[in-house]
């Protein structure tokens, strides 16, 4: 059941980039808000992976394809804090284009990747895992303790969607978030390993749509007049 789920989750990722990519202009990729169509490629990958594992087989392949899918979790992800931050920038909110709010930015998202690495990647110890029609490789011993590079991230989420939201009236990019933790937070007692990919495809959708609102300049922040 879940190989059709992670099925349809990599088509709807596909349908997600052509939406996120429509009318987009070649100046636009330099932003920072781009980075979510990184995040987007990456999620294909890793939903398309689980999907077609139980044709591949295990083995060496499949397991070096996995090695790949936690590998560009632990690189491409922290983006999601540059994409944040991007939507501050480009939606007027004046501190956020601060020299100061850009290295930090810069540097906190540096060290959410080397926490990942670190504690995670660098000794990445895998074993086949079989279950609900899906064959992957997983992690031998899994790791202990909290998902520190996940709480980093959705830690500049939250504070960046919110700010967001006070400033522009937009609520769907901090809406996302919420849905997205609260979802991984709670134990479904469902069978299929694929819950959590649905809230991850909800967020991805929450930012992808504010990303077109950027793209299309209807998201800037709201001037008070005096009275």
């Amino acid at each position: 059941m879940d190989q059709l789920i992670y099925m349809l989750f990599t088509f709807a990722y596909m349908a997600l980039l052509i939406w996120g990519l429509k009318g987009i202009h070649t100046q636009e990729f330099s932003k920072w808000t781009s980075v979510v169509y990184l995040v987007i490629i990456a999620l294909i990958y890793d939903n398309g992976i689980l999907a077609i594992g139980h044709w591949i087989g295990e083995g060496a392949v499949l397991e070096n394809l996995n090695v790949i899918r936690y590998w560009m979790h632990a690189i491409i992800t922290p983006l999601l804090v540059i994409f944040s931050i991007g939507t501050l920038r480009e939606s007027g909110v004046s501190w956020a284009k601060k020299t100061w709010v850009t290295t930090l930015s810069i540097l906190y998202t540096i060290v959410a990747i080397l926490i990942e690495i670190v504690t995670v990647t660098a000794d990445l110890h895998l074993q086949v895992e079989k279950e609900y029609g899906v064959v992957s490789y997983t992690f031998a011993e899994p790791p202990s303790g909290p998902p520190i590079m996940i709480l980093f991230i959705t830690l500049a989420m939250l504070l960046a969607g919110g700010v967001l939201r006070k400033k522009t009236g937009w609520a769907v990019f901090f809406i996302g978030v919420v849905i997205m933790t609260i979802g991984s937070a709670i134990p479904f007692d469902v069978a299929s390993n694929a819950i959590t990919n649905l809230f991850e495809l909800i967020l991805l959708t929450a930012l992808v749509w504010t990303k077109r609102k950027l793209i299309q300049k209807e998201l800037y922040v709201k001037i008070v007049k005096p009275h």
